[in-house]
């Protein structure tokens, strides 16, 4: 692997304010940051903090994650996140030797969250002491899956992209195999997605979030369409506590990638209103861009952000 883009705490540049989120959409957006540490959640006056980072050497000569890239991202990502000085010592305040860890990963043939992203997860979530047998990955199975039933703990990870119901597919949404009929969250452009973060198998669970965006896409028409034309390489991945903060970041990133492509403004259809909602109707955490301390590390050529 090449070092030109290998990444130290040292390289990153913080950017205490975070621009308007795309449009109109999150104007006016107020809501306060929430963090989960230990399923207890935190109220705070600072700024919810959100971690980006970008390595170019991610991805292989056929468009593959390279696993031991993608391990040092998250590594990287996780001990900014939690301000302490290694890998493991940051996972030890996300997870206990004690915990049941359910890994809620997303499947989707065409961008899934990837296997060497759930490797990782897994591989610091064993580091820490949990029994391989205490932990799961999963999608679609996780009502029926013993591990997520008894889950103390669950890390929420998938890829970013756009999508037929509600606008982009991201971290709030990925919580939607929790029910037995995702269906009925459809309506009105999936507005209340964040209801389904205190349903009693999710509830104060979710100890931490990361956003997949090596190949995020940033356009579709219909029901589970994909198109490569619409998929940029972006080499990145974001990492929070607060689902609504990382997805209104990843949001921003995806409105100016449609507007670089298109050469104008061009608003997703639908649009990604449950992100707002989920800080303004149901106060699952923030997506006011003026309360997101966005931290950026690594690759910075396009970022967009």
């Amino acid at each position: 692997m090449s070092n030109k883009n290998a990444i130290t705490r040292r390289q990153f540049i913080k950017n205490t304010s975070v621009a308007a989120i795309g449009g109109s959409l999150f104007l006016g957006a107020t809501g306060t940051g929430t963090g989960t540490v230990f399923g207890k959640e935190e109220k705070t006056a600072a700024k919810t903090t959100v971690v980006l980072i970008r390595n170019k050497d991610v991805l292989d000569e056929n468009g593959n994650p390279r696993y031991e890239v993608v391990q040092e991202m998250l590594d990287t990502a996780i001990t900014t996140l939690t301000g302490k000085k290694d890998a493991l010592e940051a996972w030890k305040t996300i997870i206990k030797p004690t915990d049941i860890v359910g890994i809620k990963t997303n499947v989707w043939k065409y961008i899934p969250t990837t296997t060497q992203v759930e490797d990782s997860l897994k591989k610091r979530v064993m580091d820490v002491g949990v029994a391989e047998a205490n932990i799961a990955v999963d999608d679609r199975g996780v009502l029926e899956n013993p591990v997520f039933q008894k889950a103390t703990a669950l890390i929420n990870a998938r890829p970013m992209r756009s999508h037929h119901w509600s606008g982009v597919g991201s971290l709030i949404k990925n919580h939607i195999m929790f029910v037995p009929n995702p269906s009925l969250y459809h309506p009105d452009s999936c507005a209340d997605l964040a209801t389904l973060w205190q349903l009693p198998i999710v509830k104060d669970k979710t100890r931490l979030n990361v956003l997949v965006m090596f190949t995020p896409q940033f356009h579709s028409s219909g029901p589970h369409s994909f198109s490569p034309q619409y998929v940029r390489k972006y080499y990145g991945l974001m990492v929070g506590f607060d689902p609504v903060a990382v997805d209104a970041a990843g949001l921003r990133i995806i409105e100016a990638i449609r507007k670089q492509h298109f050469g104008e403004d061009r608003p997703l259809d639908p649009p990604a209103k449950h992100i707002l909602l989920a800080d303004t109707r149901h106060h699952l955490g923030t997506a006011d861009p003026n309360k997101i301390e966005l931290i950026k590390l690594g690759y910075q050529e396009g970022i967009l952000i």
